[in-house]
């Protein structure tokens, strides 16, 4: 049985905050959507979650399949081979994966629980690496899945560690007014790591540390997932095993930069 995360489906990419959007910008929203989804789409369903018009989202369409980023099947969409060879290529150059794999391998051994490794990205918080748990009952956020960075451990502990003017204005939230959301990364901040418990989805426990690789500017976060149900004695020593895998990762970032 899996717990598994999930995008929620109505979830939309939005446009940049300009007046004068280029046809790059265009292009880019098109291409991010068909990745945050993780099915094909019909062109009805990107319009709609692209804000672009059909005219300009054909045009999009047309340049993204000549060129391989985009390929289309019976009148749906979805990312291209050329999209596929980038993806590869941030696999093999991505130094924050590599550097840690290891020790996330090690904490998944430890904990018997699934460990992720979590960046963000234009509002969203993505999965670059993964290590399941071996166990029948475990939680899964698949890797190049993405949620909304709002909720949940791992977005936590990443909004708690931008940028001032970053972090404030993603503060906000319908369940939490910005005045409590800014209270609540602070004490994130001071503790070290984020906890939550069925804020993404129901019956799953989540711990997420901050990955730094130079200063106070974080990289990523480490994030320990575990089904609710079987850890209920276990949150001090989970979370003590990520904030110091997450401490050990850091250092080596640190070491191999400077």
């Amino acid at each position: 049985m899996f717990y598994a995360f999930r995008q929620a489906p109505d979830t939309e990419t939005m446009l940049p905050d300009s007046h004068a959007v280029s046809a790059v910008d265009r292009a880019l929203v098109v291409l991010a959507t068909l990745a945050q989804q993780g099915h094909p789409l019909t062109a009805t369903e990107l319009v709609r979650k692209t804000g672009l018009s059909q005219s300009t989202l054909y045009r999009q369409l047309h340049a993204l399949k000549r060129w391989g980023f985009v390929l289309e099947v019976e009148g749906r969409y979805a990312p291209g081979p050329l999209s596929l060879q980038l993806a590869l290529g941030f696999d093999m150059a991505s130094h924050l994966a590599r550097q840690a794999r290891q020790d996330m391998l090690v904490l998944a051994q430890q904990s018997q629980e699934s460990v992720g490794l979590i960046v963000a990205v234009n509002g969203q918080a993505i999965c670059i690496e993964m290590v399941e748990s071996r166990q029948a009952l475990r939680c899964s956020f698949e890797k190049g899945r993405s949620v909304p960075l709002e909720k949940g451990a791992s977005a936590k502990c990443l909004l708690a560690h931008l940028p001032e003017a970053a972090r404030d204005a993603a503060s906000g939230t319908p369940e939490l007014p910005q005045a409590g959301r800014v209270a609540e990364l602070d004490a994130i901040r001071k503790a070290g790591f984020a906890v939550s418990h069925g804020e993404v989805d129901a019956g799953v426990w989540g711990v997420s540390a901050p990955l730094f690789a130079m200063g106070q500017q974080a990289v990523g976060a480490l994030t320990l997932m575990a089904p609710s149900v079987r850890i209920l004695d276990k949150h001090s020593p989970l979370i003590q095993m990520t904030v110091v895998t997450a401490a050990r990762i850091s250092r080596s970032l640190s070491t191999l930069i400077h």
